[in-house]
């Protein structure tokens, strides 16, 4: 009834605003009609859950679908924009659908609402709800997954209307890095972040969770048969996550010390670094086997890594540095997943340069810049030389690289699958990585080898010559290096 009302007012408006139009001037009639077509389009949009084709993950052979419904849970996908375009809109919901899939999902539809803000409710508002509960019916869904993260009282609110289990994007994200998680380390931060998601959100049943009086009962108490224990079950529970959380740092911070020394020594060894950054699924293991011939993990799935990779990489001219492959990011990565794997981030911001590989085939390639970007950031390390490489160019047509190109002028188009554009990128990497600048000329002893050694790894060797007192070389060193053979200059 209420509905109605309020439809039949704002079409008694529109009608009293055209009636008085036909005394305006052609400009302002034209305006004005502009104005009330406006008005309608939005209303309509209000009034609509928009249905995005292409999210459904079922497949055709029947007999596979029956298996696959044994192990899978069907899902919903929902979603509410409102300063978005649409199809910023639509973009999310299939990263959505991704996150989902590799999570152990089946997609079975997904819906967009346009509106100002998420109802406080029930997020879509109670009409939309119900329309939601009778789809998740119909196509026999067991789980709706939210694109935002719900407060508890709206995921509660809207299990209630749409009678399955309702979650949402963060412990989609957080379910997929339990699955991938296999260092200590790794294993230990994903717990620490899905303990911080679910600290807010327990939640009680009736009087039975409600705190016990302990001891005597005033005035006011419950009197004989309420003295309990003085703690509620909730308030244990939240007790013990707050323990097991803080055992948790103190184990992610004793892991702290000795990936510091790693650090440390590569950094005393003047061993220069290139991390590999980038959206998740963006194909940055896979151009790491590209470029440095080792075979690491490879998914098509989000996040197959998680673990920090080190692997040695050489220059050209013989200098050696290192590339670590990152984790990936993704849009709205939940914050305490990003104070979890901070670790991780902080070998983007110790690297001397910054591969920032990008899927060059999504359909929103500059949100992944701006989102990695942001990351960057975030753990201070912009300042750092970055070079963009555009990955999966085999997939890429003419018009599609002039957009990229318009993006990043000089990025450098790759393909890890098929070996397109590796050694140009290569020939960057050398380029951008820091070169020893100091030219000096020193004869070495026979029995100190190990210093002709490492000026061949870590500095730009030009002449060595042997000579009766030892070996005779010319090369531009570090000042480092250069402190060392102070002594045998010559």
């Amino acid at each position: 009834m209420l509905a109605r009302a309020a439809g039949a007012g704002s079409a008694t408006v529109i009608r009293d605003l055209t009636s008085g139009a036909q005394a305006l001037g052609d400009a302002d009639h034209d305006r004005l009609e502009g104005d009330l077509d406006a008005i309608r389009m939005e209303r309509e949009d209000r009034a609509s859950l928009k249905r995005v084709v292409g999210l459904s993950t079922e497949l055709e052979d029947v007999t596979e679908v029956e298996y696959r419904q044994l192990r899978l849970e069907n899902v919903v996908l929902i979603g509410v924009y409102s300063q978005r375009s649409a199809e910023d809109a639509e973009n999310s919901l299939r990263e959505l659908s991704a996150l989902a899939e590799t999570a152990g999902a089946r997609v079975l539809d997904g819906l967009l609402q346009r509106r100002a803000h998420p109802d406080p409710a029930t997020y879509l508002g109670k009409g939309k709800a119900q329309e939601l509960a009778e789809l998740v019916a119909a196509v026999g869904a067991d789980t709706v997954i939210a694109d935002t993260e719900l407060a508890p009282s709206q995921r509660r609110a809207l299990e209630d209307v749409v009678k399955v289990k309702v979650i949402d994007r963060t412990a989609v994200i957080l379910d997929i890095f339990s699955q991938h998680a296999k260092s200590r380390e790794g294993k230990a931060q994903v717990e620490l972040a899905q303990l911080q998601y679910l600290l807010p959100r327990l939640r009680g049943w009736g009087e039975s969770m409600s705190r016990q009086a302990g001891g005597q009962v005033g005035s006011g108490g419950a009197g004989m048969g309420s003295r309990g224990p003085g703690e509620t079950k909730m308030e244990l529970d939240r007790r013990k996550i707050h323990i097991r959380m803080s055992k948790l740092r103190k184990q992610i911070a004793g892991f702290a010390p000795a990936r510091e020394a790693k650090r440390a020594n590569r950094k005393r060894g003047e061993v220069p670094s290139v991390a590999i950054a980038g959206y998740t699924n963006a194909g940055k293991s896979s151009l790491l086997n590209r470029l440095t011939g080792t075979q690491e993990l490879v998914q098509n799935q989000l996040f197959a890594t998680l673990d920090t990779a080190i692997r040695h990489g050489e220059t050209e001219d013989g200098r050696r540095f290192t590339y670590a492959d990152t984790v990936g990011f993704v849009r709205n990565l939940p914050h305490q997943l990003v104070e979890a794997f901070r670790s991780t981030f902080e070998e983007v911001g110790d690297a001397s340069v910054i591969l920032h590989v990008v899927d060059g085939s999504h359909p929103d390639p500059e949100a992944q810049l701006r989102t990695v970007r942001d990351v960057i950031a975030e753990v201070e390390a912009q300042d750092i030389t970055e070079l963009v490489a555009f990955n999966k160019a085999d997939l890429l047509d003419d018009s599609q690289r002039l957009v990229l190109h318009g993006l990043v002028p000089d990025a450098v188009f790759v393909s890890a699958r098929t070996g397109e554009g590796i050694e140009e990128l290569k020939r960057r990497i050398d380029a951008a990585l820091p070169v020893p600048d100091r030219e000096i000329t020193v004869v070495v002893p026979y029995d100190r080898g190990e210093l002709v050694a490492e000026l061949h790894e870590r500095n730009r060797v030009l002449e060595t010559e042997y000579v009766e007192t030892g070996t005779r070389v010319r090369a531009y060193v570090t000042a480092e290096t250069a402190s060392k053979l102070e002594q045998y200059l010559s």
